[in-house]
C-alpha cells in the first residue's frame, strides 16, 4: 500500500522520489468521533490519518506533509473551543497541537476556517510550529501567514546522496468567502485564485524554486479560466510553473472511479491539466499522497513521472501523539453537548427533511425564535414579526449517511 514506487530501484544519481502528503477539509474531526451520533467512527479523524501519515513517510523518507485549509470548524468540538475562547481560555487549540505533532510542513486556510472570526484564528495559528501560505488573502490586520515560501529541504537520490531541494508553496482559498463570512468585508480582501497565482508564481521561480506545489483550497471545475472562479483547481494546474495541485473544499475524493471526468480531468491517472493532484476527502477520511519521480537536468529538477491516489482510512487505531492533546477538549465537549435541555416523548431524525416535513428542524426553529423573542423584549423592534430559519446538519442523500 505504502511501497517505495518503482522508480526508486533505478539507482541513479540524478533521480529521486518526493512524496507529497495531504490532508484537506478536516473540519476539527482531530479524533475519530461522531459527536451527534454519541458514538466513535472509525474511520473518520486525523488521529487515525495519522497513522497512515506515518507508514507513507517510513516508506519514503523524502516526504513533505501539507494541510488543504477548513481545519478549524465543523464539529461541535470545534463550536465549543471557539465558545471557550470567548470564556477567556486560551490554551493551544488541538488541531494546531495535533498537526504541530505531525510535524506538518505548510498549510493554507479554507473558507470555513474565518467562521469564528479572525481574532479567533489569529490567536489559534499563532501556535503552529509551522508556515500557513495565504497567497490571495489580505487583511487589515496580518495574520501569521505568508503569501508564498520556499520550503529548502534535503532528501536522498536514488544513490543515497544528499540533494538540495527548493519547494515553492502557493495557498488560495475561494475569493468568495468574503460573501460567505459577512464579518470578513470591512477586514479582508481576497483577489481572484488565476490573477494570485500568476504573481506567487513569478515571484518563486525568480527566487529559484524547484518546483512549486498549489495549496487549493478551491474545488475540482472547469479547464476555462473566469474570473473570480470558486472551484479553480483545474484552471489553476494548467497555468504554467505549477507543478502540483492539492484541491479541496468540495469534499470529494480525487482521483476516484466515482469523480466527474470533463476537460483537464484525469480521474485514473490523477492529473489535472496534465499536473499531479490529489484531493483527499474529508473530515480525516483519506490521506492524499503524490509520489514525485524527478530528474536534475541542466535547467533545474522536472518530473519525469507521478502517481496520485487519495488512501482511504480503515484502522480504528488512534494515533497518541495526536489523539492525546484532543482528549481533554473532547470530554469537555461531550459533557457540554450531552446537557439535558428538554424532554421528547417520540423520535426525531433528519432522514427525510429535504423532502418532507421535519419535526426536529421545526423544534429548533421554535427555539430560535423564542429565543430571540425574549431579546428583544423592551427594545423598539419587540413587535416585529420573527423568522426563524433552519437547515439539516445532515440529510444523507448522494453524498451519503455523513451528509
Amino acid at each position: 500500500m505504502f511501497d517505495r514506487p518503482q522508480a526508486d530501484a533505478a539507482g541513479q544519481p540524478d533521480r529521486l522520489t518526493l512524496r507529497i502528503l495531504a490532508t484537506t477539509d478536516l473540519h476539527m474531526h482531530v479524533l475519530g468521533y461522531d459527536y451527534f451520533a454519541n458514538r466513535p467512527a472509525p474511520h473518520l479523524g486525523l488521529s487515525r490519518t495519522a497513522a497512515l501519515i506515518s507508514r507513507a513517510r517510513d516508506a519514503v523518507p523524502n516526504c513533505l506533509l501539507f494541510d488543504n485549509g477548513d481545519f478549524l470548524q465543523g464539529s461541535p468540538m470545534g463550536d465549543y473551543l471557539a465558545e471557550a475562547s470567548e470564556a477567556g481560555n486560551r490554551r493551544i487549540h488541538p488541531a494546531i497541537a495535533a498537526m504541530n505533532a505531525l510535524d506538518y510542513d505548510a498549510a493554507t486556510f479554507g473558507n470555513h476556517d474565518f467562521s469564528y472570526g479572525l481574532g479567533f484564528l489569529r490567536r489559534t495559528v499563532e501556535a503552529a510550529g509551522f508556515h500557513y501560505v495565504a497567497s490571495n488573502l489580505s487583511v487589515s490586520k496580518p495574520l501569521p501567514s505568508v503569501p508564498e515560501l520556499i520550503l529548502r529541504r534535503r532528501f536522498r537520490d536514488h544513490c543515497g546522496q544528499p540533494q538540495d531541494l527548493r519547494i515553492g508553496v502557493l495557498g488560495f482559498l475561494p475569493p468568495q468567502t468574503v460573501e460567505w463570512e459577512p464579518g470578513l468585508k470591512a477586514d479582508a480582501r481576497i483577489e481572484d485564485i488565476l490573477t494570485a497565482a500568476r504573481a506567487g508564481i513569478s515571484r518563486l521561480r525568480a527566487a529559484g524554486s524547484d518546483l512549486i506545489v498549489a495549496l487549493s483550497h478551491s474545488g475540482i471545475g472547469a479547464l476555462e479560466p473566469a474570473p473570480m472562479m470558486e472551484n479553480a483547481s483545474t484552471a489553476l494546474a494548467a497555468l504554467p510553473g505549477i507543478d502540483v495541485v492539492i484541491a479541496g473544499h468540495t469534499h470529494r475524493v480525487f482521483p476516484a472511479p466515482d469523480h466527474p471526468a470533463g476537460p483537464g480531468i484525469d480521474t485514473a491517472r490523477g492529473t489535472l491539466a496534465g499536473k499531479p493532484a490529489v484531493m483527499a476527502g474529508f473530515w480525516g477520511s483519506h490521506l492524499g499522497i503524490i509520489d514525485l519521480d524527478l530528474q536534475r537536468e541542466a535547467g533545474g529538477w522536472r518530473i519525469a513521472a507521478a502517481t496520485s491516489r487519495a488512501e482511504p482510512v480503515s484502522g480504528t487505531e488512534d494515533h497518541r501523539a495526536v489523539a492525546t492533546p484532543a482528549l481533554a477538549a473532547h470530554r469537555e465537549t461531550l459533557r457540554h453537548f450531552r446537557r439535558r435541555v428538554g424532554r421528547t416523548e417520540r423520535p426525531l431524525s433528519s432522514y427525510f427533511t429535504l423532502i418532507g416535513n421535519d419535526p426536529g428542524l421545526r423544534l429548533v426553529a421554535m427555539a430560535q425564535r423564542w429565543h430571540v423573542r425574549h431579546a428583544l423584549r423592551g427594545t423598539r423592534w419587540q413587535g416585529l414579526p420573527i423568522l426563524s430559519a433552519v437547515a439539516p446538519f445532515r440529510a444523507g442523500g448522494r453524498g451519503g449517511p455523513q451528509h
